[in-house]
C-alpha cells in the first residue's frame, strides 16, 4: 500500500510553499498582478498627501484650488484602474492555481494501492480536494493581494509617516510594535483549530456520502432518527471547532484594534498640541491622522488575513500529505516484459498476506497454486476464506509478504503493473456503473473499441436487445451507479466490458449469478459461456451448483487450501466442500 509520508505538523505559514510551487509556473500573471498592485499602492498612498496640498496650498495658500482637486481626481483614476487589474490577474492565478492542484492530487490518487484507500477514508479525501482547495482559492484569488497591498501600504505609509514628523511616527510604531507578540501566539492557535475544523468537515462529508449512499436500507429499517442525531453530532462538532477558532480570532481583532487604534489617538493628541503651538501646520496633521488611518488599517487587515493564511497553510498540508503519497505498488525501474503471446499461466507459490487493516488476521497463509493456459478454475469456502484475496494480489493491487506471485513464469514485482493489469479481464459480483453513457461503460474494457466492437461485445453479452431499447441507444446516461439498470443488465454490461479485453487471457470472475432471478441467470449464464471460452479462468463460486463445469476445484479456509478435486470426489471426501453443498442443497429441497 501508499502512506503519506510521516512529516512534523508545521506552526507556520511554510506550509503554504506547496501552493506557491504551482503559482510560480505563471510568471507573467505574477508580474501583472504585482505591477497593478504597486501602482495602486501608490496611488492610495499619495491621497492623502493631496489633502495635504489642497489643505496648505489650495485653502491657506491662496493659490489654484482646482489643481490640487484634479491631482486627487488623477490618483483616483489610477487607483481604480490599477484595482481592477490586479483584481483580474489574482483571480486568475486563483482558479488556475487550484485547478492545477486538484489535477496533481487527483493524478497521484489515480498511482496509489487500493491499500491506501483502505486506511484512509474516500470521504476525507474528497474534503480535501473540495473543501480545502476552496480555501486555498480564497487565499489565493483574494487574501494574499490583500496582504501584499497592506504589506506595501504600512510600508509606505510609515516612511511617509517619518518623513511628515519623525517623532509623532517613531511614538506610533512603538504601538503598533505591540501588535507582533498577541498575533504570533494566538495566531499558532488558529492555525492547529483551524486544521482540527477542516478534519470535522470530512466527518460530515463522511456520515453524508453514507447515509445518502444507503438511503434503502436507512429507510427500510427506519433509522432515520439515529442517521439523524449521527449527522447532528458531526454538525455540532464541526461548529463547536469553528466556534474556538472564531473566539481567538475575534480576541486577536480586538487586540490588535485596541492597540492599533489607542497608540493613534495618543499620537493625534501629540499633533494637535504641535499644531496648536505652530510647530506643525494644519495640512500635515490632516495628512499624518490620514497616513496613520491607512498604517492601521493595513495592520488591521493583516491580523484579519494572518488567520485566513494559517487556515489555508493547514488546508495545504493537507493537500500536500495527499500529493507526496507515494504507491508501494509500482513498476521497477527496469520491469520484465511479460512474453508473447500471453498464455495466461497464473501460479501462486507459499503466498502469505495480511491486510493493512487486518493485520492481526493472515488472509493467505501458505498458499501455493498452479493454473495451466486454458484452465477453468472454481474456488469455494466459507467467507473470508481468502478467494477474493487471489483476485487481489492476481491484479497486484497488493504484494505479498512471503512467497510470490507469476503470470507467465514472470514475477509480478518484475513487471509493470499496467502489462500486469492488460492481461486480466474481471467480471465482479458488484458491477460499478460509472455515471457516464452506456458507450463509455462498455469500453472502460477497451477505450479504443470501434461501435462494431462495442454491439459485438454486447450481443455477446446477451446485452444488444436492452442496450437498443434505450431511448438515446448507447449514448444513454446510465445514471447514478446505473440506476437505470437491472441487476441482470449490470452483470451483462460487466461482462461486455470484459469480452472488450480481447487481448487478456486470464479472466477474474466473481460468480455474477447468486443474485439475479432465473430469467436474468440465464441470459448471464450464456454470456459468461462465451467469455470464458479460450481463457484461464478462476471462478469464486458463491453457489455450489455453478462449479460442475469447472476443471478443477479448491476448497479454500483460513487462506489455505484445504481440499481439491472435482464436485463428486470432493462430495465423497466428506470434509468441508461436502458440508458446504450438503448445507446449501439441503436448503434448496427444502
Amino acid at each position: 500500500m501508499a502512506s503519506t509520508p510521516d512529516r512534523p505538523k508545521g506552526k507556520s505559514l511554510s506550509d503554504l510553499g506547496m501552493v506557491w510551487d504551482f503559482a510560480r509556473r505563471y510568471p507573467g500573471h505574477i508580474a501583472c498582478a504585482g505591477i497593478a498592485l504597486l501602482f495602486a499602492a501608490a496611488a492610495t498612498s499619495g491621497v492623502p498627501y493631496s489633502f495635504k496640498l489642497i489643505i496648505d496650498r489650495g485653502f491657506s495658500g491662496g493659490g489654484d484650488i482646482a489643481r490640487w482637486f484634479q491631482y486627487l481626481l488623477f490618483l483616483v483614476l489610477i487607483m481604480a484602474l490599477a484595482t481592477s487589474v490586479r483584481f483580474y490577474f489574482v483571480s486568475w492565478l486563483g482558479e488556475r492555481v487550484v485547478a492545477d492542484i486538484r489535477l496533481a492530487v487527483h493524478r497521484n490518487l489515480l498511482r496509489l494501492a487500493p491499500g491506501f484507500f483502505e486506511e484512509n477514508r474516500p470521504a476525507e479525501i474528497t474534503s480535501r480536494i473540495t473543501v480545502d482547495t476552496t480555501i486555498i482559492e480564497q487565499v489565493v484569488g483574494t487574501t494574499v493581494s490583500v496582504a501584499l497591498r497592506n504589506v506595501v501600504m504600512g510600508i509606505a505609509c510609515a516612511v511617509i509617516l517619518f518623513v511628515l514628523a519623525p517623532k509623532l511616527a517613531a511614538m506610533m510604531l512603538i504601538g503598533i510594535a505591540l501588535i507582533v507578540l498577541p498575533l504570533t501566539i494566538l495566531g499558532r492557535r488558529v492555525r492547529t483549530i483551524s486544521k482540527s475544523s477542516q478534519d470535522r468537515i470530512a466527518d460530515v462529508g463522511t456520515v453524508t456520502g453514507e447515509v445518502l449512499g444507503a438511503m434503502k436500507i436507512v429507510q427500510a429499517f427506519n433509522q432515520q432518527d439515529r442517521e439523524a442525531e449521527r449527522f447532528t453530532n458531526a454538525t455540532e462538532a464541526v461548529f463547536a471547532t469553528a466556534r474556538k477558532r472564531i473566539g481567538l480570532r475575534a480576541v486577536m481583532t480586538f487586540l490588535i484594534i485596541a492597540l492599533v487604534f489607542s497608540s493613534i489617538t495618543w499620537v493625534i493628541w501629540q499633533g494637535a498640541v504641535d499644531v496648536s503651538s505652530g510647530k506643525m501646520t494644519g495640512g500635515t496633521i490632516a495628512a499624518f491622522v490620514l497616513y496613520g488611518g491607512l498604517l492601521a488599517g493595513a495592520f488591521g487587515a493583516l491580523s484579519e488575513v494572518y488567520g485566513d493564511l494559517l487556515r489555508a497553510a493547514g488546508a495545504s498540508e493537507r493537500l500536500n500529505e495527499l500529493l507526496k503519497a507515494e504507491p508501494e505498488i509500482k513498476a521497477p525501474a527496469n520491469p520484465t516484459p511479460l512474453p508473447v503471446p500471453a498464455e495466461g499461466r497464473l501460479k501462486f507459490e507459499n503466498v502469505t498476506f495480511h491486510y493493512p487493516t487486518r493485520k492481526d488476521t493472515s488472509a493467505l497463509d501458505g498458499f501455493s497454486l498452479e493454473l495451466r493456459p486454458n484452465e477453468r478454475l472454481a474456488v469455494v469456502g466459507p467467507s473470508g476464506a481468502g478467494k477474493t484475496t487471489i483476485f487481489q494480489l492476481a491484479q497486484r493491487f497488493y504484494d505479498p509478504e512471503q512467497g510470490s506471485v507469476s503470470l507467465d513464469g514472470v514475477n509480478l514485482k518484475d513487471a509493470d503493473p499496467a502489462d500486469v493489469r492488460q492481461r486480466i479481464a474481471m467480471v465482479p459480483q458488484e458491477v460499478v456503473i460509472f455515471a457516464a453513457s452506456a458507450r463509455d461503460n462498455l469500453r472502460y474494457g477497451n477505450w479504443d473499441a470501434s461501435e462494431d466492437e462495442i454491439w459485438e461485445a454486447a450481443r455477446d453479452a446477451n446485452a444488444e436487445t436492452f442496450l437498443r431499447a434505450l431511448p438515446e441507444g448507447l449514448d444513454t446516461f446510465m445514471g447514478e451507479g446505473g440506476a437505470r439498470l437491472s441487476g441482470g443488465q449490470r452483470q451483462r454490461i460487466a461482462i461486455a466490458r470484459a469480452l472488450l479485453r480481447r487481448n487478456a487471457p486470464l479472466l477474474l470472475l466473481d460468480e455474477a449469478t447468486s443474485a439475479l432471478d432465473a430469467e436474468s441467470e440465464r441470459l448471464v449464464q450464456e454470456a459468461l459461456d462465451r467469455l470464458v471460452a479460450g481463457r484461464t479462468t478462476i471462478v469464486i463460486a458463491h453457489r455450489l451448483a455453478t462449479v460442475r463445469a469447472a476443471d478443477r476445484i479448491i476448497v479454500m479456509d483460513h487462506g489455505r487450501i484445504v481440499e481439491e478435486g472435482d464436485h463428486s470426489s470432493l462430495t465423497a471426501q466428506g470434509g468441508l466442500y461436502a458440508r458446504l453443498a450438503r448445507l446449501q442443497f439441503d436448503g434448496l429441497a427444502a
